[in-house]
């Protein structure tokens, strides 16, 4: 039988392997743009003759330039809106691209190279919110002007088209980097926002089951403390009354222990429609094409059967099933309540053994007055439960 992760874990790896994902797609977009400038000006396109002369050095120098972009990129993975614009550690990776710019100029003859090298590295670092695009539009408007003296004055020796589609990039540059950025900032916003969320429901539920419990147990304690009170009175004068509210008293303190039972049984119940739900996402996290289907009433089933139920036989699909599909079924009959959950087979599980549990959701069932029916043939396995309504139990 083949080890599979657990299922939570494998979702959990899922959504960090997502997001790296896109982190990695978002560093890609940017080097790609900073690899077309790199070669727009290291590549003299369009030469009279009709060659593609290459400049060793601009190339070399390019690709160095490259990796320290790289290295400064990397510090953005992590960043803070209060952080520094770089950490210490990055400060040689941006003179290197400092002095990569200088011989860019150099190398090329055009002010414009030097400018595009140049300001690039400073447009990737961790500016605060809004002064991103003040930074963007500056660097703009400092390419443009110089790319407009420069094409004026007729200032580099290189071929005009090669010069235009260097100028073209280096213009574009800045704005398609950042934009580039501003994706994988909305997705860290979004992922922290999920975070924030979920502890704020988290908090919000304790806060429910304290006020809760409070009220509860503060109701009954003080009808205890009072009847003991009464009693502790009457204990001289009148014995029989006392030991009637002493009674009482323990008859209160049985409510309070059954209210807090039920309180319990109350939150540790999970609605229908959650259960298939949850079971749904459990079963796609780890790589199982799901659907669910269940009525606007499934709340009204009988949760305490049928939400075991559910969660076992989940459990039996990903442990035995080795398919790609699976489909969850809750429908209103009649005479009860109908689940249903199906799941394709491979040659893998065709000893048939499906573990113990079902052997256990049978017995719940019987126990619930429902049936159990299990199917299998070549390609799938299905397993069908009835239950009475809650009425009818």
């Amino acid at each position: 039988m083949r080890n599979k992760p657990h299922p939570r874990r494998r979702g959990s790896f899922e959504l960090a392997r997502g997001i790296w994902a896109t982190w990695w797609y978002t560093v890609s977009a940017v080097l790609l743009f900073e690899v077309f400038l790199i070669a727009a000006w290291a590549s003299a396109w369009g030469t009279p003759a009709g060659a593609t002369e290459v400049d060793p050095i601009a190339l070399i120098l390019g690709v160095v330039w490259l990796a320290a972009t790289f290295w400064i990129l990397t510090a953005y993975r992590r960043r803070e809106e209060q952080g520094p614009l770089l950490p210490r550690r990055y400060l040689p990776a941006l003179a290197v691209c400092a002095a990569v710019a200088v011989a860019m100029l150099i190398t090329t003859g055009s002010w414009l190279a030097g400018a595009a090298f140049a300001l690039q590295p400073l447009v990737i670092l961790n500016w605060p919110r809004g002064v991103r695009l003040r930074v963007v539009v500056a660097a703009t408007a400092v390419l443009l002007a110089v790319a407009f003296i420069e094409r004026a004055n007729a200032a580099t020796s290189l071929d005009p088209a090669a010069w235009a589609v260097g100028a073209t990039f280096s213009v574009i540059l800045p704005l398609a980097s950042v934009t580039s950025l501003w994706w994988w900032d909305v997705l860290v916003a979004f992922d922290r926002a999920r975070g924030v969320e979920s502890r704020l429901a988290a908090t919000q539920e304790r806060l429910r089951v304290a006020t809760d419990v409070h009220d509860l147990q503060g109701h009954h304690l003080q009808v205890i403390a009072l009847q003991l009170e009464l009693a502790e009175k009457l204990m001289g004068r009148d014995p029989d009354a006392a030991l009637e509210q002493i009674r009482a008293a323990r008859v209160s303190v049985g409510e309070a222990t059954q209210g807090t039972r039920d309180l319990a049984t109350r939150f540790r119940t999970v609605p229908l429609s959650d259960e298939i739900a949850n079971a749904r996402d459990l079963l796609q996290a780890a790589g199982i094409a799901a659907t669910a289907d269940a009525p606007v009433d499934a709340d009204g089933a009988p949760a305490d059967v049928l939400g075991p139920v559910i969660r076992e036989t989940t459990t039996n699909v990903l442990k035995h099933g080795g398919g790609r599909r699976a489909r969850l079924a809750l429908e209103a009959r009649p005479d009860g309540w109908r689940y249903e959950i199906v799941n394709d087979r491979t040659g893998d599980d065709a000893d048939g053994a499906d573990g113990s549990g079902l052997e256990g959701i049978g017995r719940r069932v019987a126990e619930a007055g429902g049936t159990l029916d299990v199917r299998r043939d070549a390609h799938e396995f299905a397993v069908v439960v009835r239950v009475p309504g809650e009425q009818e139990r």
